[in-house]
Order: structure tokens, then C-alpha cells, then sequence
């Protein structure tokens, strides 16, 4: 397929929420505007950004940070690859903090990418979402979740809605102004009107929830 563009433009994105969205396009107008990120147009390596993913999760980013630096220090490597973690064996890799499922996550993240099966930067550039979904899915402690963080925030894919999030199922439960936070399957009923700037109403969404949850705190701490 022609080579995916890395970003979009966010004014157009901005002006085409407002437009089709007046909920949400009331929140757009109150928050401070969200620039185009700047990773977008950053080369990254995916084997080694996948790894750091499996590393920092259901971490804080201090703890994950650190169990990275050891890792880093035991390959003598600030890259993680195939042949770089063919350095540590699992019993250093557990003595650096990392738990028994993640060190067999990056065994099996680096079998894959000996073999083949995990697309580089530039494969992904000619690879529509789904495609890129499809591919990295298999790998052993990537969820649906890691992959359209990816999507957007590295690769800058303008369309990607990451229904299972609870942050962004608050925010639209605050557009909306629900009782409850919708379904993953309302709410992607719910933003199909966004497309085709679902990520950028993604973002905003998260501020929403943000917001949301700032507010409430500073009226409970007011009536205490």
C-alpha cells in the first residue's frame, strides 16, 4: 500500500472535531490547544520500544526506569535486540528486577524478530493499523493497548480510538454526561463522528477525564 504519513495536522483536526462533535468540541475550546507531537517525525527502532513497553508495565515510571537502567548496564547496550538480550540469562534478568513474565515476554519479542515476524519502522510505513495490530498482537505481553499507543504517539496515525481505555471512556462519559463510563462497544459507536481524527480526540479525552477528576477533588477538599 502507499507509504502511511507520520503525523497529521492538528489545526484540521481541531477544527473538524469542533465541527462534528458540538459536545465535544465545547471541551476542545476550553483547554489549552495540543500541538503535533514531536515523535511523530522521530526515527525509533520498534523491537526496542516493544521491549520497553513489556518492561514498564503495571509499573511506576521511576521503577521501570530503573529495572531499565540495570538492564541497559547488564548487555552493555542501550538498544534491545535479539543479539543484545542474547547477552543476560534469566537469572540476571530477574536479579535487575525484571519478573519471570516479562523476561518471558523479551525472549519470546526477540525470537520473533531473529525470525523475521516483527516489521521495522520503514515495513510499517507501507502497513495500514489493522495490518500493524495483526502483526504485533502475537507477541507474548503486547496487548491491543501497547500497539495503539504505538499507532499514535510514535507512528502519528491519525484515526486510532483505543476503546478498552478507561481514561478515555471517562472523558467521553463526561462529554456526554453519563451515570456510568460507556461500553468499548458505545463508545466506538459514539466516535465514529470523529473520524478521521479519532487519535486527536483521544488525547483531548484524556485531558477531559483529567480535568474531570481535578474538578471533583477540588470540590470534595472544599467541603471537608
Amino acid at each position: 500500500m502507499p507509504k502511511q504519513a507520520r503525523g497529521f495536522d492538528t489545526e484540521a483536526a481541531f477544527a473538524h472535531l469542533c465541527k462534528r462533535d458540538r459536545k465535544l468540541g465545547a471541551w476542545l475550546r476550553k483547554l489549552p490547544l495540543i500541538e503535533a507531537d514531536p515523535r511523530w517525525q522521530q526515527p525509533f527502532d520498534p523491537v526496542d520500544a516493544l521491549a520497553r513497553a513489556i518492561l514498564y508495565q503495571q509499573l511506576s515510571g521511576k521503577a521501570a526506569a530503573t529495572i531499565v537502567g540495570r538492564v541497559e548496564t547488564a548487555i552493555s547496550s542501550d538498544r534491545f535486540h535479539c543479539d543484545t538480550l542474547a547477552r543476560i540469562d534469566d537469572a540476571t534478568l530477574r536479579g535487575c528486577g525484571v519478573s519471570g513474565n516479562k523476561a518471558l515476554a523479551l525472549r519470546d519479542l526477540a525470537r520473533r524478530e531473529e525470525a523475521g515476524q516483527i516489521p521495522t519502522l520503514r515495513q510499517m510505513g507501507h502497513m495500514d493499523d489493522d495490518a500493524i495490530v495483526a502483526a504485533l498482537l502475537p507477541i507474548r505481553g503486547i496487548g491491543r493497548w501497547t500497539v495503539e499507543m504505538m499507532l499514535m504517539f510514535r507512528l502519528g496515525r491519525p484515526n486510532v480510538l483505543p476503546i478498552d481505555d478507561l481514561g478515555i471512556r471517562k472523558g467521553a462519559q463526561t462529554i456526554d454526561k453519563l451515570d456510568a463510563m460507556p461500553t468499548p462497544k458505545a463508545l466506538a459507536a459514539r466516535g465514529e463522528c470523529w473520524g478521521p481524527y479519532r487519535s486527536y480526540a483521544s488525547v483531548y479525552l484524556w485531558r477531559i477525564a483529567d480535568a474531570a477528576s481535578a474538578s471533583k477533588q477540588a470540590v470534595k477538599r472544599s467541603q471537608d
